[in-house]
């Protein structure tokens, strides 16, 4: 009886390696995420009603946007493999596109405002079409939102 139980819990573990890795409540890097999309929805706000001094405070959060812990990073960089220097890219953008976005709000520079901002959208696109569906699939077992 114990070497059958012994098989059993073999198996057991091995079809769980090969599952992908879920997560049993949501990751910090979702919660970075949805942070980030509330700070782009008070940027276009406040684009809408030319408040530059808010544009120019919330930038900085788009730019500098916090960072998940060690541990969920490395699990991150391992899902993301050969393609980690894509979605590197993709935040190195998001980060340039939000300082210029801070600086010409400092100016006061409406059309400096909307060119900045289509580059972070642009960004922010980009990174979510290529990896959005496959790391929600891996991270949590479901279709990308």
């Amino acid at each position: 009886m114990s070497k059958q139980l012994a098989l059993v819990a073999l198996l057991a573990g091995t079809t769980l390696a090969t599952l992908p890795v879920q997560a049993a409540e949501p990751m910090e890097f979702q919660k970075v995420m949805k942070e980030l999309g509330r700070n782009m929805q008070v940027v276009a706000d406040a684009i809408s009603r030319e408040d530059w001094e808010l544009v120019a405070k919330t930038a900085p959060l788009i730019a500098q946007h916090p960072q998940p812990p060690a541990e969920e990073k490395q699990r991150i960089v391992s899902f993301m493999g050969a393609r980690m220097p894509k979605f590197k890219s993709f935040d190195m953008q998001t980060h340039e596109a939000a300082h210029e976005l801070e600086h010409a709000a400092h100016e006061k520079n409406g059309q400096g405002v909307i060119d900045a901002f289509h580059k972070v959208q642009t960004s922010c696109l980009g990174c979510h079409q290529a990896f959005r569906a496959p790391f929600v699939k891996h991270f949590y077992g479901k279709a990308g939102e």
